[in-house]
């Protein structure tokens, strides 16, 4: 078929269906974002631009709670940012311990070992949060110039403390890296009171924008590492020591940014802001409470003990004789509603159900509840 003859209703217009967006992510994009990006573009070094770019690193910093001087939103989906924090932190030889509890623990063995990386990773079941006491008995047996953790495990619905371990981290001279991607505008994150070095997260979860940026902040060892790289970063793109330099002062060229997505992030800060973070990690766990105890009420059981249960994202255990796809087919096809199946370890044992940002409210939860309940029934 030439492209002269292909008909043009092969290629119907756009006619997106409004889902209830309640999975691990995206979750659902408040309207103002949505206007936010239909927005007219200008262009990536326009003074209008430059001037939104500070705004949004300032709330960033806002968000992540830190005063770090490079906060930035990587042009990419939040592994973008896992691999920036990894590629410019790592580098060929350097030891690197990784905390694996869920999914995205293995990425960053596998990201952190095609670095050049000698990995070690230490294990606890999936849903399960590791102990200080586990942490420091690796250092002693693996000194590591990088402790990779997953603060909010999108997988299994675990959030993990980091106070002590951070402690400990740094005790042993070793730069802690923090994946914040389900945590970041849903519950605190405390860069600077906890001591993280290194964290990253994606828009599309609880900051409740579309995938497609990166946040990411370094803290002052982290930028010292970074200045001080025996080799250059291996990847090109997500070379801080380059982007710092277009998101800072000299405004150097290094890609063109994407404007509308960046528009978009920056409307959604505005909204956590208006919110206020105490309020909103109130919120979210408000309604998590909610969800928990409607759970109950249906006889499911979660899959994480409470005290180490993620507000943002709950794993349910798939009853006995209960086909879990069916359930979750049922509920787009029925209810419109989305949810996820498990991952990992983790697949076909539990449902995944978000409740982030602007997704995270009783009517939804009320909604699910009942709609869960006619498909078990």
């Amino acid at each position: 078929m030439t492209q002269s003859s292909i008909p043009h209703d092969h290629f119907p217009e756009l006619q997106n269906p409004s889902r209830l967006l309640l999975g691990p992510g995206p979750s659902m994009v408040h309207p103002r974002v949505l206007r936010a990006m239909a927005s007219p573009l200008v262009g990536h070094l326009d003074p209008y631009f430059l001037e939104i770019m500070e705004r949004t690193q300032e709330l960033l910093r806002y968000v992540f709670e830190t005063e770090n001087r490079l906060t930035v939103p990587i042009s990419g989906t939040g592994s973008a940012a896992m691999e920036a924090a990894v590629a410019n932190m790592v580098e060929p030889g350097d030891q690197v311990l990784v905390c694996i509890n869920g999914y995205f623990g293995s990425r960053l063995v596998d990201m952190a070992e095609r670095y050049g990386a000698q990995v070690q990773a230490i294990h606890r079941p999936w849903g399960e949060v590791f102990t200080p006491e586990e942490v420091e008995q690796a250092l002693i047996k693996f000194p590591a110039k990088v402790v990779g953790i997953v603060h909010a495990e999108t997988s299994t619905g675990a959030l993990q403390p980091l106070e002590e371990i951070a402690k400990i981290v740094h005790e042993h001279g070793s730069l802690f890296l923090v994946d914040t991607v389900t945590s970041l505008g849903g519950v605190s994150v405390g860069v600077d009171e906890v001591g993280i070095d290194i964290a990253y997260s994606g828009t599309q979860k609880c900051l409740s924008c579309p995938p497609g940026l990166g946040p990411i902040t370094l803290g002052s060892r982290a930028i010292e590492a970074l200045h001080n790289r025996k080799h250059k970063v291996a990847n090109w793109y997500l070379d801080l020591s380059m982007i710092e330099k277009y998101w800072g002062k000299e405004r150097t060229y290094h890609h063109t940014a994407p404007i509308s997505s960046n528009f978009a992030l920056y409307e959604g800060l505005r909204i956590v802001a208006e919110e206020g973070l105490e309020a909103r990690w109130e919120r979210h766990y408000r309604n998590a409470e909610l969800l928990w105890d409607g759970l109950d009420s249906l006889g499911l059981e979660a899959h994480v003990a409470q005290e180490h249960r993620l507000p943002t994202l709950t794993t349910v255990r798939v009853p006995k004789g209960v086909e879990e796809a069916q359930v979750r087919a049922r509920l787009l096809k029925d209810y419109n509603i989305e949810i996820a199946g498990g991952l990992g370890e983790l697949k076909g044992e539990v449902w995944r159900i978000g409740l982030m940002g602007h997704s995270s409210s009783r009517e939804n939860v009320t909604l699910l509840l009942a709609a869960m309940g006619n498909c078990l029934t």
